[in-house]
Protein backbone atom coordinates (compact mmCIF):
# COMPACT_ATOMS: atom_id res chain seq x y z
CA UNK A 1 0.00 0.00 0.00
CA UNK A 2 2.61 2.52 1.05
CA UNK A 3 4.06 1.88 -2.57
CA UNK A 4 1.10 2.19 -4.26
CA UNK A 5 0.58 5.53 -2.70
CA UNK A 6 3.86 6.83 -2.92
CA UNK A 7 3.57 5.73 -7.29
CA UNK A 8 0.21 7.72 -7.14
CA UNK A 9 1.69 10.72 -5.23
CA UNK A 10 4.51 10.60 -8.40
CA UNK A 11 2.02 10.55 -10.64
CA UNK A 12 -0.58 13.67 -9.80
CA UNK A 13 2.88 15.39 -9.55
CA UNK A 14 4.00 14.39 -12.75
CA UNK A 15 0.58 15.76 -14.66
CA UNK A 16 0.76 19.13 -12.17
CA UNK A 17 4.17 19.83 -13.89
CA UNK A 18 3.56 18.09 -17.86
CA UNK A 19 2.40 21.78 -18.81
CA UNK A 20 5.96 23.50 -17.88
CA UNK A 21 7.94 20.66 -18.51
CA UNK A 22 7.97 21.21 -22.07
CA UNK A 23 10.14 24.38 -21.80
CA UNK A 24 12.46 23.22 -18.72
CA UNK A 25 15.78 24.84 -20.78
CA UNK A 26 13.73 28.23 -20.98
CA UNK A 27 12.52 28.27 -17.40
CA UNK A 28 16.41 27.58 -16.00
CA UNK A 29 17.77 30.38 -18.28
CA UNK A 30 14.77 32.66 -17.25
CA UNK A 31 15.42 31.59 -13.19
CA UNK A 32 19.14 31.74 -13.97
CA UNK A 33 19.62 28.68 -11.73
CA UNK A 34 19.34 25.25 -12.26
CA UNK A 35 17.75 23.08 -9.30
CA UNK A 36 19.59 19.74 -9.23
CA UNK A 37 18.51 17.09 -6.93
CA UNK A 38 20.93 15.09 -5.19
CA UNK A 39 21.76 12.89 -2.20
CA UNK A 40 21.62 14.87 1.62
CA UNK A 41 25.12 13.86 1.98
CA UNK A 42 27.07 10.76 0.57
CA UNK A 43 30.86 11.57 0.12
CA UNK A 44 32.47 11.37 -3.32
CA UNK A 45 28.81 11.76 -4.40
CA UNK A 46 26.73 14.48 -3.32
CA UNK A 47 27.74 16.34 -0.13
CA UNK A 48 28.18 19.67 1.40
CA UNK A 49 31.76 20.85 3.18
CA UNK A 50 32.34 22.39 6.07
CA UNK A 51 31.93 25.90 4.15
CA UNK A 52 28.77 24.67 2.96
CA UNK A 53 30.18 24.31 -0.28
CA UNK A 54 29.18 20.95 -2.73
CA UNK A 55 31.23 18.30 -4.37
CA UNK A 56 31.05 15.11 -6.04
CA UNK A 57 30.25 13.53 -9.40
CA UNK A 58 27.10 14.16 -9.08
CA UNK A 59 27.64 17.45 -8.39
CA UNK A 60 29.79 18.15 -11.02
CA UNK A 61 27.76 17.01 -13.59
CA UNK A 62 24.91 19.35 -12.42
CA UNK A 63 27.32 22.07 -12.63
CA UNK A 64 28.66 20.78 -15.94
CA UNK A 65 24.94 21.31 -17.24
CA UNK A 66 24.92 24.91 -15.95
CA UNK A 67 27.72 25.76 -17.18
CA UNK A 68 26.86 24.39 -20.84
CA UNK A 69 23.02 26.16 -20.41
CA UNK A 70 23.75 28.89 -18.31
CA UNK A 71 27.06 30.13 -19.01
CA UNK A 72 28.05 29.54 -15.16
CA UNK A 73 28.94 26.44 -13.15
CA UNK A 74 28.15 27.94 -10.23
CA UNK A 75 24.85 29.04 -11.32
CA UNK A 76 23.23 25.91 -8.87
CA UNK A 77 20.95 25.55 -6.37
CA UNK A 78 21.58 21.35 -5.17
CA UNK A 79 18.21 20.21 -3.33
CA UNK A 80 18.97 17.14 -1.06
CA UNK A 81 16.49 14.51 -1.83
CA UNK A 82 15.97 11.18 -0.16
CA UNK A 83 15.13 7.75 -1.49
CA UNK A 84 11.62 8.33 -0.72
CA UNK A 85 11.63 12.03 -2.18
CA UNK A 86 13.37 11.91 -5.05
CA UNK A 87 10.68 11.01 -7.72
CA UNK A 88 8.43 13.40 -6.60
CA UNK A 89 10.78 16.38 -6.31
CA UNK A 90 11.28 15.45 -9.99
CA UNK A 91 7.75 14.93 -11.27
CA UNK A 92 6.53 18.04 -9.40
CA UNK A 93 9.33 20.30 -11.00
CA UNK A 94 10.61 21.37 -8.19
CA UNK A 95 14.23 20.11 -9.60
CA UNK A 96 14.66 20.22 -13.35
CA UNK A 97 17.25 17.19 -12.91
CA UNK A 98 17.87 14.35 -11.04
CA UNK A 99 21.81 13.56 -10.51
CA UNK A 100 21.64 11.13 -6.93
CA UNK A 101 22.83 7.82 -7.85
CA UNK A 102 19.63 7.06 -9.13
CA UNK A 103 19.27 2.95 -11.24
CA UNK A 104 17.68 2.87 -14.10
CA UNK A 105 15.51 0.54 -14.50
CA UNK A 106 12.29 -0.72 -16.79
CA UNK A 107 9.83 0.76 -13.97
CA UNK A 108 11.36 4.15 -13.34
CA UNK A 109 11.79 5.04 -17.44
CA UNK A 110 8.70 3.40 -18.69
CA UNK A 111 5.85 3.66 -15.87
CA UNK A 112 7.09 6.84 -13.77
CA UNK A 113 7.90 8.40 -16.97
CA UNK A 114 11.56 9.80 -16.48
CA UNK A 115 13.79 9.83 -18.97
CA UNK A 116 17.60 8.53 -18.14
CA UNK A 117 20.55 11.04 -19.77
CA UNK A 118 22.88 7.39 -19.97
CA UNK A 119 24.72 5.80 -17.04
CA UNK A 120 27.74 7.79 -15.37
CA UNK A 121 28.60 5.19 -12.84
CA UNK A 122 28.22 1.61 -13.43
CA UNK A 123 27.52 -0.32 -9.72
CA UNK A 124 26.36 -2.78 -8.04
CA UNK A 125 24.39 -4.30 -4.56
CA UNK A 126 26.86 -5.69 -1.83
CA UNK A 127 27.06 -5.86 1.83
CA UNK A 128 29.14 -3.96 4.38
CA UNK A 129 29.47 -5.68 7.94
CA UNK A 130 31.93 -5.59 10.67
CA UNK A 131 35.01 -7.27 10.90
CA UNK A 132 33.94 -9.27 14.27
CA UNK A 133 31.18 -10.64 12.78
CA UNK A 134 33.31 -12.92 11.01
CA UNK A 135 30.96 -13.11 7.04
CA UNK A 136 33.39 -14.16 4.32
CA UNK A 137 30.43 -13.89 1.88
CA UNK A 138 27.14 -13.04 1.44
CA UNK A 139 26.01 -16.77 1.97
CA UNK A 140 27.07 -16.84 5.61
CA UNK A 141 24.50 -13.99 6.31
CA UNK A 142 21.60 -16.05 6.58
CA UNK A 143 19.64 -14.79 9.44
CA UNK A 144 20.97 -11.35 9.55
CA UNK A 145 18.95 -8.28 10.38
CA UNK A 146 20.37 -5.82 7.24
CA UNK A 147 19.50 -2.21 7.41
CA UNK A 148 18.47 -1.29 4.29
CA UNK A 149 17.15 2.34 2.60
CA UNK A 150 13.64 2.87 1.72
CA UNK A 151 12.36 4.01 -1.82
CA UNK A 152 15.51 2.24 -3.69
CA UNK A 153 16.05 -1.07 -5.41
CA UNK A 154 18.36 -2.35 -2.96
CA UNK A 155 14.69 -3.62 -1.05
CA UNK A 156 13.78 -6.07 -4.30
CA UNK A 157 17.28 -6.96 -4.73
CA UNK A 158 17.80 -8.18 -0.93
CA UNK A 159 14.76 -10.12 -0.55
CA UNK A 160 14.72 -11.81 -4.04
CA UNK A 161 19.14 -12.81 -3.50
CA UNK A 162 18.13 -14.34 -0.12
CA UNK A 163 14.85 -15.94 -1.62
CA UNK A 164 16.74 -17.54 -4.57
CA UNK A 165 19.19 -18.66 -2.24
CA UNK A 166 16.81 -19.63 0.47
CA UNK A 167 17.96 -18.14 3.18
CA UNK A 168 16.14 -15.86 5.92
CA UNK A 169 16.94 -11.60 7.21
CA UNK A 170 15.47 -9.42 9.25
CA UNK A 171 15.17 -5.94 7.03
CA UNK A 172 15.46 -2.71 9.58
CA UNK A 173 14.27 -0.08 6.82
CA UNK A 174 15.78 3.42 7.54
CA UNK A 175 15.20 6.59 4.97
CA UNK A 176 18.50 8.05 4.69
CA UNK A 177 22.53 7.10 4.48
CA UNK A 178 23.07 9.09 7.47
CA UNK A 179 20.61 6.75 9.73
CA UNK A 180 21.43 4.26 8.36
CA UNK A 181 25.33 4.72 9.26
CA UNK A 182 24.07 5.64 12.91
CA UNK A 183 22.14 2.23 12.97
CA UNK A 184 25.22 0.18 11.67
CA UNK A 185 27.51 1.71 14.06
CA UNK A 186 25.41 1.29 16.94
CA UNK A 187 24.55 -2.53 16.28
CA UNK A 188 20.83 -2.01 15.02
CA UNK A 189 21.99 -4.13 12.19
CA UNK A 190 24.42 -7.01 11.34
CA UNK A 191 24.93 -5.45 7.77
CA UNK A 192 24.02 -2.69 5.72
CA UNK A 193 23.28 -3.30 2.20
CA UNK A 194 23.66 -0.49 -0.82
CA UNK A 195 25.72 -0.05 -3.79
CA UNK A 196 29.40 -0.94 -3.59
CA UNK A 197 30.15 3.19 -4.17
CA UNK A 198 27.53 3.83 -1.23
CA UNK A 199 28.99 1.49 1.10
CA UNK A 200 32.82 2.57 0.35
CA UNK A 201 31.55 6.60 0.45
CA UNK A 202 30.07 5.38 4.17
CA UNK A 203 33.09 3.49 5.07
CA UNK A 204 35.49 6.16 4.48
CA UNK A 205 33.56 8.50 6.95
CA UNK A 206 33.53 5.75 9.86
CA UNK A 207 36.51 6.31 12.86
CA UNK A 208 37.58 2.69 12.05
CA UNK A 209 37.00 1.89 8.82
CA UNK A 210 39.50 -0.96 8.71
CA UNK A 211 37.41 -2.39 11.33
CA UNK A 212 34.39 -2.98 8.19
CA UNK A 213 34.63 -5.54 5.42
CA UNK A 214 32.76 -4.83 1.83
CA UNK A 215 32.16 -8.82 0.97
CA UNK A 216 33.14 -9.48 -2.81
CA UNK A 217 29.72 -10.78 -3.82
CA UNK A 218 27.98 -8.10 -6.10
CA UNK A 219 24.38 -9.22 -6.09
CA UNK A 220 23.11 -7.06 -8.87
CA UNK A 221 23.09 -5.12 -11.54
CA UNK A 222 23.10 -0.86 -11.07
CA UNK A 223 23.53 1.41 -13.95
CA UNK A 224 23.15 5.00 -12.30
CA UNK A 225 22.48 7.71 -14.05
CA UNK A 226 20.89 11.49 -14.03
CA UNK A 227 17.63 11.55 -15.24
CA UNK A 228 15.05 14.25 -15.87
CA UNK A 229 11.16 14.39 -16.59
CA UNK A 230 9.79 13.01 -20.17
CA UNK A 231 7.95 14.96 -22.48
CA UNK A 232 10.81 17.33 -23.07
CA UNK A 233 13.17 16.09 -25.53
CA UNK A 234 15.01 19.41 -25.71
CA UNK A 235 16.12 19.33 -21.95
CA UNK A 236 16.63 15.68 -22.11
CA UNK A 237 19.08 16.10 -25.40
CA UNK A 238 20.99 18.73 -22.96
CA UNK A 239 21.39 16.27 -20.12
CA UNK A 240 22.10 13.20 -22.29
CA UNK A 241 24.85 15.24 -23.95
CA UNK A 242 26.16 16.91 -21.63
CA UNK A 243 26.98 13.49 -19.87
CA UNK A 244 28.45 12.33 -23.44
CA UNK A 245 30.59 15.72 -23.60
CA UNK A 246 32.51 14.98 -20.31
CA UNK A 247 33.16 11.23 -21.24
CA UNK A 248 34.11 11.84 -24.55
CA UNK A 249 36.49 14.70 -23.40
CA UNK A 250 38.32 11.63 -21.52
CA UNK A 251 38.43 9.86 -24.50
CA UNK A 252 40.17 12.69 -26.58
CA UNK A 253 42.52 13.47 -23.92
CA UNK A 254 40.56 17.01 -23.50
CA UNK A 255 40.95 18.07 -19.57
CA UNK A 256 40.64 21.78 -17.80
CA UNK A 257 44.05 22.20 -18.77
CA UNK A 258 43.99 22.28 -22.34
CA UNK A 259 39.94 22.96 -23.44
CA UNK A 260 40.97 26.43 -23.72
CA UNK A 261 43.73 25.48 -26.20
CA UNK A 262 42.44 23.03 -27.84
CA UNK A 263 39.12 25.08 -28.48
CA UNK A 264 41.30 27.29 -31.09
CA UNK A 265 41.38 24.17 -33.57
CA UNK A 266 42.68 20.49 -33.41
CA UNK A 267 43.26 18.02 -36.60
CA UNK A 268 40.33 15.92 -35.28
CA UNK A 269 37.17 16.64 -36.77
CA UNK A 270 35.56 15.45 -33.72
CA UNK A 271 37.34 17.81 -31.14
CA UNK A 272 36.15 20.51 -33.55
CA UNK A 273 32.82 19.74 -33.28
CA UNK A 274 32.85 19.17 -29.59
CA UNK A 275 34.45 22.43 -28.80
CA UNK A 276 32.12 23.95 -31.30
CA UNK A 277 35.16 25.29 -33.70
CA UNK A 278 33.59 23.83 -36.38
CA UNK A 279 29.52 22.49 -37.05
CA UNK A 280 26.87 23.85 -35.14
CA UNK A 281 26.04 21.27 -32.70
CA UNK A 282 25.29 24.14 -30.20
CA UNK A 283 22.58 25.43 -32.34
CA UNK A 284 20.97 22.25 -32.85
CA UNK A 285 20.79 21.91 -28.88
CA UNK A 286 19.74 25.38 -28.56
CA UNK A 287 22.78 26.16 -26.77
CA UNK A 288 25.50 28.35 -28.28
CA UNK A 289 29.38 27.05 -30.41
CA UNK A 290 30.73 26.70 -26.57
CA UNK A 291 28.62 24.57 -24.50
CA UNK A 292 30.70 21.53 -24.51
CA UNK A 293 33.69 23.44 -23.60
CA UNK A 294 32.22 25.17 -20.76
CA UNK A 295 30.81 22.30 -19.22
CA UNK A 296 34.08 19.94 -19.55
CA UNK A 297 36.05 23.12 -18.29
CA UNK A 298 33.77 23.21 -15.06
CA UNK A 299 35.16 20.44 -13.24
CA UNK A 300 37.14 18.37 -15.99
CA UNK A 301 36.48 15.66 -18.01
CA UNK A 302 35.04 12.01 -16.95
CA UNK A 303 38.37 10.84 -15.49
CA UNK A 304 39.23 13.77 -13.76
CA UNK A 305 35.88 14.28 -12.12
CA UNK A 306 35.88 10.38 -11.14
CA UNK A 307 40.02 10.77 -9.77
CA UNK A 308 39.16 13.63 -7.44
CA UNK A 309 35.66 12.66 -6.24
CA UNK A 310 35.72 8.37 -5.39
CA UNK A 311 39.15 7.57 -7.07
CA UNK A 312 41.96 5.13 -5.61
CA UNK A 313 44.08 8.72 -4.36
CA UNK A 314 40.88 9.43 -2.48
CA UNK A 315 39.53 8.05 1.06
CA UNK A 316 37.04 6.23 -0.76
CA UNK A 317 39.46 4.44 -2.71
CA UNK A 318 37.51 3.03 -5.89
CA UNK A 319 39.59 1.91 -8.51
CA UNK A 320 37.85 2.63 -12.51
CA UNK A 321 36.83 -0.82 -12.76
CA UNK A 322 33.67 -1.11 -14.85
CA UNK A 323 33.79 2.71 -15.29
CA UNK A 324 37.27 2.71 -17.24
CA UNK A 325 37.02 3.84 -20.55
CA UNK A 326 35.89 0.92 -23.18
CA UNK A 327 39.95 1.23 -24.79
CA UNK A 328 40.83 0.32 -20.89
CA UNK A 329 38.67 -2.88 -20.34
CA UNK A 330 35.46 -0.76 -18.88
CA UNK A 331 32.04 0.42 -20.05
CA UNK A 332 32.69 4.03 -20.17
CA UNK A 333 32.42 5.11 -24.01
CA UNK A 334 30.79 8.43 -25.66
CA UNK A 335 28.05 8.34 -28.32
CA UNK A 336 29.84 9.94 -31.44
CA UNK A 337 29.67 13.96 -31.88
CA UNK A 338 28.38 13.97 -35.55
Amino acid sequence: MKMTIALAAIAAATLTAGAASAGTMADVQARGKLNCGVTGGQAGFSAPDASGVWHGMDVAYCRAVAAAVLKDPNAVTFVPTTGQTRFTALASGEVDILSRTTTWTFSRDVDLKFSFAGVNFYDGQTFMVPKALGAKTAKDLDGATICIQTGTTTELNLAEYFRKNDMTYEPVPVENNADIQQKYLAGACDVYTSDGSDLASTRSSFKDPQEHIILADVISKEPLGPLVRQGDDQWADVARWTLNALIAAEEFGITTENVEKLSAGTDNPEINRLLGKEGNLGEQLGLDAAWAKRAIAAEGNYGEIFARNVGEKTPIGLARGQNALWEQGGLMYAVPFR
